[in-house]
């Protein structure tokens, strides 16, 4: 089997297959050895229907129809009556890294064989996943209770051959899609539509790509503080390892040692080792205790998201049974979405932080009293705005983002008739991180450009050897400012910069975030 193929072993995804997925696509294989336990789980359904014994979701309905008893020769009915029905999603749909995160997730977590579904119904999704067709979900449409019934509903359907793929940038209707490429709709049997559509999977990728986009922010958001730390001819000794070792918290010993590492052999710092300022404001002295907070909270959360990914999170389970053992199918509620709706919250009040620290040391950059350079960075001040109105954007930014941090976990609206009577409300709290992952993007990437502009404004004095890598990618896709232009396009290209990754791959890798996970 080709090297490029990855094997997944059901319930065994790290952090870091997760990344992979989202950064590029990947071709797997399931184990094998998951498929007896997919067939054990698969006969005890069947079972089921055949000994009419009345169990949720199989000869049942759904939801507060559950008293309503389905008879044998309608249960598969039931299921493609169940997918068709629950596609009501709205909005824009899931960027395809998030699509391709979310097939792979639930591939991995039916693969477990607790879910009562057939191998060739999972077979279908690698396939999807594999030739990169990506079902069209509306992004709107889930509380995250029930699971994320909705967006899931309408990635299911396209196993059905209803609803749209888009397939490397062309959005076209499924059937027509899934003829081309030899893959027949699928019948499903009883308990597969349910299995589909039951789960965290749709949350849980949102929250991973708000993740991932967030560690992108903070590791740019490191550099640029060290930058400012030059810039302003700040000192590194609050970066000091013995003072950090006395609180003890990871994060901040870890951003410590990060910023020391950075600034380690500035000749900017060499200048001025002895000069009478006594302490450095908040934005450059606290950057180990603020971003280290920060840090923490993303390993917090990256562990409740990796645990979250390799999770059985449908409804009912199904226990096949060893031995003596009799085998159950067990109607419980692991598809509410709690954890990851508290860990979205933390990624979005984490990312706001990351910006908010940007904006103000941006803010100090720009002021002439504190920074000891030229008003808002730029000669003849006057004629010449400068990063004057780059700083009101950033402000502006940092602002968005208060607002759309505020947790989506603490509210909850009963659905299905109140038997559904409370619901976590993670698949929107994790999709907004999407938008406060940019807003930050755009901070960062305008702090860099006045962090740059100060450090050559302090030429010929040169920051560290790590710092001037730093400096020329951003000199390569922006100039020194000499006078005032348009600044917007130098905005949109650091900011890219930010979101491609190069400060994580070239100053941080994913180590930091939680190798273990």
């Amino acid at each position: 089997m080709s090297e490029d193929i990855f094997i997944l072993k059901a319930g065994r995804l790290t952090l870091q297959d997760l990344q992979d997925f989202w950064r590029r696509p990947r071709r797997i294989a399931l184990d094998p050895a998951c498929y007896d336990a997919l067939e054990r789980s698969a006969r005890t359904v069947a079972a089921v229907v055949a000994e009419g014994r009345r169990v949720y979701g199989i000869n049942t309905g759904f939801g507060s129809l559950a008293r309503q008893t389905i008879s044998a020769d309608q249960v598969a009915e039931l299921q493609t009556r169940l997918v068709l029905s629950h596609s009501c999603g709205v909005g824009a749909p899931l960027d395809d890294r998030v699509v391709r995160l979310i097939l792979l997730l639930k591939i991995n977590a039916l693969s477990r064989g607790h879910s009562g579904i057939r191998g060739e119904v999972i077979d279908r999704l690698v396939q999807l996943l594999n030739e990169e067709l990506y079902p069209v979900v509306p992004s709107k449409g889930s509380v995250g209770a029930s699971g994320d019934l909705a967006p899931l509903a309408h990635l299911s359907a396209v196993l059905l051959g209803h609803g749209e793929i888009n397939h490397r940038g062309q959005r076209r209707p499924a059937a027509a899609v899934l003829e081309e490429h030899g893959i027949a709709p699928i019948q499903l049997a009883a308990k597969e539509g349910l299995a589909l559509l039951n789960g965290t999977q749709v949350s849980t990728a949102l929250a991973l790509h708000g993740l991932f986009a967030a560690g992108d922010c903070f590791a740019a958001a490191i550099t640029a503080g060290a930058l400012c730390v030059d810039a302003a001819l700040g000192s590194d000794t609050p970066f000091d390892a013995r003072i950090h070792d006395l609180r003890g918290h990871p994060g901040q010993i870890d951003v410590a040692a990060w910023l020391r590492g950075l600034l380690a052999g500035s000749g900017i710092r060499q200048s001025h080792l002895d000069c009478d300022r006594v302490q450095d404001p908040y934005s450059l002295r606290c950057q180990p205790q603020v971003m280290g907070a920060i840090a923490d909270v993303f390993r917090t959360a990256a562990g409740t998201l990796v645990r979250e990914a390799n999770a059985v999170s449908d409804n009912p389970l199904v226990f096949p049974g060893n031995g003596a053992e009799k085998a159950e199918v067990l109607s419980g509620g692991n598809f509410h979405a709690e954890p990851v709706a508290f860990a979205a919250d933390m990624i979005a009040m984490a990312l706001c932080e990351i910006g908010a620290l940007s904006e103000r040391r941006m803010a100090m950059l720009t002021d002439a009293n504190m920074s000891a350079l030229p008003p808002f960075l730029v000669a003849e001040p006057g004629l010449n705005s400068g990063f004057m109105i780059a700083h009101v954007t950033a402000a502006a930014l940092a602002a968005e983002n208060k607002l759309l941090s505020h947790p989506a976990s603490v509210d909850s609206l009963p659905t299905s008739a109140n038997q559904e009577d409370h619901v976590s409300m993670a698949t929107h709290g994790a999709r907004r991180l999407t938008d406060i992952a940019a807003n930050t993007a755009y901070i960062v990437a305008i702090e860099l450009l006045a962090a740059a502009q100060g450090v050559d404004l302090r030429r010929p004095l040169e920051t560290s050897p790590r710092l001037q890598r730093a400096m020329t990618a951003i000199r390569e896709r922006a100039a020194f400012l000499d006078n005032d232009r348009l600044l917007a396009g130098d905005i949109e290209a650091l900011a890219e910069l930010v979101q491609s990754g190069w400060f994580s791959a070239e100053f941080l890798t994913l180590d930091w975030l939680g190798k273990d996970l």
